[in-house]
């Protein structure tokens, strides 16, 4: 998920702290609480539904809106908590789970923006307020981080972009303006007079020779018709106006666009030349081959570790790595050739990995080191700076596509998974308002 976007969750969790100060339903539900409603195997309570309610209520007076009758604003909330809850059983169901460091720098943040310093003073500070008001906050920014884990892994699986698409976008304005090409323009604009379209055709036509702006500004100026030309050198597609961006992206070396009739005038536009941006993606890539003990049913963490130090040995004394890697590595893509990972750019490996691999000298051997996927020896056997700036703009490509997708995938999802879930309102009255 977009980084901004779980900004946005962490400070709506944080409005949900502060109206809790006045409200001890967010605490331990009472004795009093009922369920309003049932959403697969978990329940709404009366006091979730109030807390929504007054969240909403908070969030639209904070932006100085009108708070619709509580009518509207019970309906609003209960399918809010449905949606979420329904989500919630797809966080079980995946067994999606927020990771203790994530999860405590989330909250730090929160802590922060209400002026704690640590974790303790935030946590005495809640307590003081309500009993167990850390923790039930705390539950609720882990499911905000599960649930935002869960849409990302699932909504971007749905989005499906083709070679075609990114051919496409990079060709067009947006992707021309993105990768920061430039374009030699020369812009004609014809005003006044009843004869200025006439005009503008014999401009597009001299235009066809000439790159003279000065002497077709002369040529076919009149008493009663103005013509401005202007060689306007070379600008980024970013900095032209998108709808004259479109119609010069398109153009070929010395074409020009057609006739563009606007309320100040005729225009025409002639592509002098073109270039692209001059940055270059240069990165450094690593020739890399690996051994893998992955702990297992049969093999304890303790007996992985004693398996890759006494492989670390052997490889010491001078036996073959291929050969080693081939027989013992638990990697069976890489142990089919000796172990190799072929040209490795950076950001690919975990980060572990990645660190031994920059470190290690071209031909030595590292020393046994551990990630998430278990115990690892590498070998660097060569290096290499390697212009990957097509690699890296097909990927920018992908990346700005998929993020346009991701919404409207993102809202279909949602509608899917509240169409499918099992709701039961046991209100009556909510259940008449309710979809």
């Amino acid at each position: 998920m977009k980084t901004e976007q779980l900004k946005q969750i962490f400070k709506a969790t944080a409005l949900a702290l502060c109206l809790s100060a006045s409200m001890p339903t967010f605490a331990d539900a009472q004795p009093k609480d009922e369920i309003v409603a049932v959403v697969d195997n978990s329940v709404i309570l009366r006091s979730d539904l109030d807390q929504s309610i007054a969240e909403i209520t908070h969030q639209l007076q904070s932006k100085k809106q009108t708070v619709p009758p509580i009518e509207y604003l019970q309906q609003q909330a209960l399918e809010q908590l449905i949606t979420r809850q329904a989500q919630l059983e797809q966080v079980k169901r995946y067994n999606v789970k927020a990771d203790e460091k994530s999860l405590n720098e989330a909250v730090l943040k929160v802590a922060k923006d209400s002026g704690s310093a640590s974790l303790e003073a935030f946590q005495q500070k809640l307590d003081a307020i309500a009993p167990n008001t850390y923790s039930s906050l705390r539950a609720r920014i882990a499911e905000d981080i599960a649930l935002q884990r869960l849409r990302q892994q699932l909504v971007t699986s749905r989005i499906q972009i083709s070679d075609q698409d990114v051919k496409n976008f990079l060709s067009s304005p947006q992707g021309q303006a993105a990768l920061g090409n430039q374009v030699h323009v020369l812009h004609v604009r014809i005003s006044g007079g009843e004869n200025a379209v006439k005009i503008a055709e014999d401009v597009r036509k001299e235009l066809a020779t000439s790159n003279d702006a000065k002497a077709i500004s002369t040529k076919f100026s009149t008493k009663d018709t103005k013509v401005d030309a202007a060689d306007m050198g070379f600008r980024s597609l970013s900095d032209i106006p998108d709808e004259l961006a479109a119609r010069v992206s398109p153009l070929q070396v010395g074409q020009t666009t057609e006739l563009i009739s606007v309320r100040d005038g005729v225009h025409v536009l002639k592509l002098i030349e073109r270039k692209a941006s001059d940055q270059k993606a240069i990165v450094p890539q690593f020739q890399t081959r690996h051994i893998l003990i992955q702990p297992s049913e049969v093999v304890s963490p303790e007996n992985a570790k004693q398996m890759i130090d006494s492989l670390y040995t052997r490889l010491q004394k001078g036996e073959d790595f291929a050969v080693i890697a081939s027989t013992f590595s638990n990697d069976p893509g890489s142990a089919a050739n000796g172990g190799s990972l072929g040209w490795v750019s950076p950001g690919v490996m975990v980060p572990e990995f990645e660190a031994k691999m920059k470190e290690t000298p071209k031909g030595e051997i590292s020393k046994p080191f551990q990630s998430q996927f278990g115990w690892h020896i590498l070998q660097v056997t060569d290096t290499r700076q390697q212009d990957m700036t097509q690699e890296v703009q097909e990927r920018m490509a992908r990346q700005l596509l998929g993020e346009r997708q991701f919404d409207t995938e993102l809202d279909s999802w949602l509608r899917e998974i509240r169409n499918n879930a099992f709701v039961d309102i046991k209100d009556p009255a909510l259940q008449r308002k309710s979809k």
